[in-house]
């Protein structure tokens, strides 16, 4: 059942883009309790700490779209297995585990029965938790077939956002809602967004952040940014979710670098404007970004340069939520339309890779991986 258990680990890991594999356990990096997470220390290549290492995880009821059924199978015993596999590993000492809103609006119980049981079981075993509010192709409603992310509610303009209407970022409907999203005009009964957000992750902080295990929270993974006005518009986001959760919690709190990261995009992909993204207050605030290859040269040496300046010009910590060495194929949809999928046999990668990507990690001081 151990084994079972751990390979099921290992597939949530892929099915959420992760970074982590077992195999890669002793890639050069160590866990301590020395680390930027819970402290305003700033980070610094000449006073690094030791980063926290940990794999992503997702559940069943805190992982189910609104407009489809899951038929992925949940194993008995998953999370009192999991965390105990994880616990033997000496090396992993957290995980960054992954819901969605419109799961918590799906069935409201069972996902609260789920958080709560995750945070129970983490305490048990002494692993941390980064509670990751996680998007993806922005919703089930927009994507019916592969998005998870905002509720059904509020896509109430069916002129606007016809269901299926694509939610990744080349899609119409998703850069309007988008920019409707940051603009803040999205309400439902005459009550907005942001508001309705901040409701569902104060419900999330009144159950986990009592417990030991509870490291910090993510305010929204991968947002989508649609134009160069934009980027001050997600700080003022970001700051007004922080400075509410602080209410509740001194735990640490995570912004996410956006999509699409295209460097020559006229979105203007820049570290200045990156860092336009930070909250005000940036006591125990974490920059968390992805990178799915080798930053040997080229694209993704330029890309792991643009997050560390974007760092530096904000003054908060890296934390990489993500990371492999991820190739994409063309292919074409459902629809006819021409998409770009990870091919999981160009994918692989070997321990030397993985020593050399952490190597780089460690080289920037990050403060998690």
């Amino acid at each position: 059942m151990q084994i079972r258990i751990a390979t099921l680990i290992i597939l949530s890991t892929i099915l959420t883009t992760a970074s982590f594999i077992n195999t890669n356990a002793g890639a050069q990096l160590t866990a301590s309790n020395s680390s930027y997470f819970g402290s305003d220390r700033k980070q610094s290549t000449s006073e690094q700490a030791e980063p926290h290492f940990g794999i992503n995880m997702r559940g069943y009821y805190t992982s189910m779209a609104q407009s489809r059924d899951s038929k992925i199978p949940f194993p008995n015993n998953y999370y009192e297995s999991s965390f105990q596999i994880l616990s033997k590993t000496h090396a992993i000492d957290h995980v960054r585990y992954r819901f969605y809103w419109e799961s918590y609006v799906r069935n409201t119980t069972a996902f609260m029965k789920e958080i709560e049981k995750v945070a129970d079981t983490a305490d048990k075993y002494g692993i941390k938790v980064i509670y990751d509010n996680h998007q993806f192709h922005t919703s089930s409603w927009l994507n019916t077939g592969r998005g998870t992310g905002f509720p059904v509610y509020l896509f109430n303009d069916s002129l606007l956002y016809k269901q299926d209407s694509g939610g990744a970022p080349k899609s119409i409907a998703a850069k309007t809602w988008w920019t409707n999203w940051w603009n803040n005009a999205i309400k439902v009964n005459g009550t907005d967004g942001w508001t309705l957000q901040l409701e569902f992750l104060k419900k999330i902080a009144h159950v986990v952040d009592k417990h030991p295990s509870t490291l910090g929270y993510e305010i929204l993974s991968e947002p989508q940014v649609h134009n160069a006005d934009q980027w001050s518009m997600i700080g003022k986001y970001n700051t007004f979710m922080t400075e509410k959760l602080r209410k509740l919690t001194n735990k640490t709190i995570i912004y996410s670098m956006n999509i699409p990261i295209d460097l020559k995009s006229p979105i203007q992909v820049t570290a200045p404007n990156l860092a336009k993204m930070s909250p005000t207050n940036k006591q125990n605030i974490v920059f968390k970004f992805s990178l799915y290859g080798i930053p040997t040269g080229g694209y993704q040496n330029d890309k792991l340069q643009l997050f560390e300046n974007a760092s530096r010009i904000a003054g908060v910590p890296l934390y990489i939520g993500e990371w492999n060495n991820a190739k994409r194929v063309a292919t074409y949809n459902e629809k006819g339309e021409k998409v770009w999928e990870i091919d999981p046999t160009l994918s692989d990668i070997s321990q030397t890779e993985a020593n050399k990507i952490v190597s780089n990690f460690k080289a920037i001081g990050i403060c998690g991986v």
